[in-house]
């Protein structure tokens, strides 16, 4: 996925830009970047690939160059980025969390335009430079941002660096990603984190709305496009992607999770000794569940943070696994003789679940339950990058669709809906798939109502494809 941060001041910014942009680290592994501006240097920046190591210590060594009282830092699951223009509008450094799932499409009507692109990112176009091509189509900034709204399918929220030393925050025109801002003394920031402002002093000062632009200067933020009505913003942000400290449109991402498990908690007529979280983000949940089925919680499984400390992957599939494997690390001590219940985020592959119950038995567990903290993952997500997969077919769903009904894309509807056959007859294969004594999901209405928004402004298309470009 990603995420961004950029902070404008009546001072240095420098270390805000810093602690500010690693506060966004568990949402992406790949690249990491940040540019500053001042008017003695112009633009500064620095771009370092995080899959070996961690943005603080490939960073640390270049915050002695950087200068100026603004600048934007962004953790990328995609392509190198800032990326800094020279245009009509000015120069400006930018950074987008955003999927373009038209981009050869956009690609090659750019070309036929006479238009170049030169920051590939292995071999392929860069999706960041693509969309600074289409702000620069616009006459101003509002027009070319409106520009990449109304051309793109897919997702993109964005920062702006320009060369008067302010920072254009615009968010998704659905708000499928968020973008916070934040204010102190003497500065405001943008981020897709509120977890980056506590430590750095700022306050929430507001949620930019769908569609929403401002203009950031450190004494003032200026409205440039007001928002949107509808809003699709992701359901999973508050699943999977969220840091516990995070709000999105004031919703906290640890009482979302905590809600969703005490709901199912309450629900739930499983005999079970106590409830256990999966690292990190099954932890919430497993509170909440325990709190309401009444059973004591009981840490069975530790991650392992001195040298697995963030959530996501390395793209290379085997080496995901290994990586999933080696920073969980169950406490046969906790599991000897148990009937334990486990709550997790969502099951996508099924692999790391399977591997991980296997253990859990062979340390002595007498019965393993899964609550999950969403329905069932059956469409593949169009419009953020939410999985490295490529097709839909990696999902657990869709493979089992495809062995009852010989074609994994027949009868949807009838397997993402609860209640129905089809629907009790996959969830009951995953159970067996994986081993366990029993399996349940969350479903669709659960979730919302622990979101606490209406389901017309939540996008939950990867559980009930109701959601389109």
């Amino acid at each position: 996925m990603g995420g961004f941060f950029g902070t404008v001041s009546d001072s240095s910014c420098i270390t805000d830009l810093f602690y500010g942009t690693d506060y966004n680290s568990h949402l992406g592994t790949r690249r990491g970047g940040l540019a500053t501006f001042s008017k003695d240097r112009g633009f500064i920046r620095s771009i370092h690939n995080l899959e070996n190591d961690y943005f603080r210590s490939k960073f640390e060594s270049d915050l002695p160059k950087f200068e100026g009282n603004s600048g934007i830092g962004i953790i990328s699951d995609t392509d190198a980025q800032p990326i800094v223009f020279n245009s009509h509008l000015g120069r400006f450094a930018i950074v987008t969390v955003a999927k373009v799932v038209n981009l050869k499409e956009l690609e090659a009507e750019l070309l036929a335009k006479n238009r170049h692109f030169a920051e590939l990112s292995s071999g392929d176009t860069n999706q960041t430079e693509l969309i600074a091509l289409l702000i620069t189509e616009g006459r101003d900034f509002k027009e070319g941002i409106e520009n990449v709204y109304n051309k793109i399918k897919g997702s993109c929220s964005m920062l702006l660096l320009t060369d008067d030393g302010s920072i254009i925050a615009a968010r998704d025109k659905l708000g499928r990603t968020p973008i916070v801002i934040g204010r102190k003394n003497g500065a405001f920031a943008a981020t897709s984190e509120s977890s980056s402002f506590p430590n750095l002093d700022y306050d929430i000062y507001k949620y930019l709305g769908p569609g929403e632009i401002v203009r950031m200067r450190a004494d003032g933020i200026e409205s440039i496009r007001k928002p949107n009505a509808d809003m699709q913003i992701c359901s999973f942000l508050w699943v999977y992607y969220g840091f516990p400290t995070s709000c999105y449109e004031n919703r906290n991402v640890e009482e979302v999770r905590f809600r969703c498990g005490m709901q199912m908690g309450m629900e739930d007529d499983s005999e079970v000794d106590c409830a256990c979280g999966i690292p990190d983000s099954g932890v919430g949940m497993a509170l909440g569940y325990a709190e309401g089925k009444g059973v004591p919680y009981h840490r069975a499984i530790a991650k392992y943070t001195p040298t697995w400390p963030r959530s996501f992957m390395p793209s290379n599939q085997n080496m995901r696994s290994l990586v999933a494997k080696m920073k969980l690390i169950p406490n046969r001590a906790m599991l000897d003789g148990k009937r334990l219940l486990f709550c997790d985020d969502s099951i996508v592959r099924g692999t790391q679940l399977r591997d991980n119950v296997k253990i859990l038995y062979d340390y002595g567990a007498k019965e393993v339950h899964i609550r999950i903290a969403c329905p069932p993952l059956v469409y593949p997500c169009e419009f953020v990058g939410f999985t490295s997969s490529k097709s839909a077919m990696e999902l657990i769903t869709r493979r089992i669709i495809k062995e009852l009904e010989g074609d994994d894309s027949k009868n949807l509807d009838k397997y993402s809906t609860v209640g129905t056959p089809e629907y009790n007859r996959m969830v009951n294969i995953i159970k067996e798939r994986l081993g366990l004594t029993s399996l349940k999901f969350n479903t669709v209405e659960m979730l919302v109502k622990a979101i606490g928004l209406p389901k017309c402004k939540v996008c939950t298309h990867c559980f009930d494809g109701s959601s389109r470009f």
